[in-house]
């Protein structure tokens, strides 16, 4: 999943030397490498005439933006109040069980990984996972086995 750093001089070069490119920016990177990496922080940094803890302080900020790599597919489970009276957690347990993974890890094969979201919105389908953007409502611990086997 993970490209060449030096790759990024394309997204940079589209966007204006302005403050107010650098979410576009990241959103570019992020769908080209998967995740921001340290190198492109400093890039982004110096492209945009800004600090690298701001870059960071960005990054970091939106749930949306990884700092870390995630797996071809990214499983998300909600922990939301309307999820959480529901049964969410165990649909997270049942998720860690079989994929062998914690929250904001990734499986050995690189397949993947798993993040715990505080809310994903779509509360009246309680409880919610997400695989990509595959959205699945009215989620069961039976379900978890039927739906990871989609992916694997």
């Amino acid at each position: 999943m993970e490209s060449n750093e030096n790759d990024i001089g394309d997204i940079l070069t589209c966007h204006k030397k302005r403050r107010e490119s650098l979410i576009p920016i990241l959103q570019k990177i992020q769908d080209k490498l998967g995740y921001i990496t340290r190198g492109t922080v400093s890039e982004v940094a110096e492209y945009l005439n800004i600090s690298e803890s701001e870059v960071f302080g960005v990054a970091s900020f939106y749930t949306g933006i990884h700092l870390t790599p995630r797996g071809e597919y990214s499983v998300k489970v909600c922990e939301g109040t309307a999820c959480h009276v529901r049964a969410g957690e165990r649909i997270l347990d049942e998720v860690e069980r079989k994929l062998g993974i914690k929250h904001d890890e990734i499986t050995r094969d690189g397949k993947f990984s798993l993040e715990r979201v505080a809310c994903f919105g779509s509360c009246a389908l309680a409880p919610v996972m997400v695989v990509n953007k595959d959205v699945y409502g009215h989620m069961t611990v039976s379900r978890v086995v039927e739906i990871l086997r989609k992916y694997r």
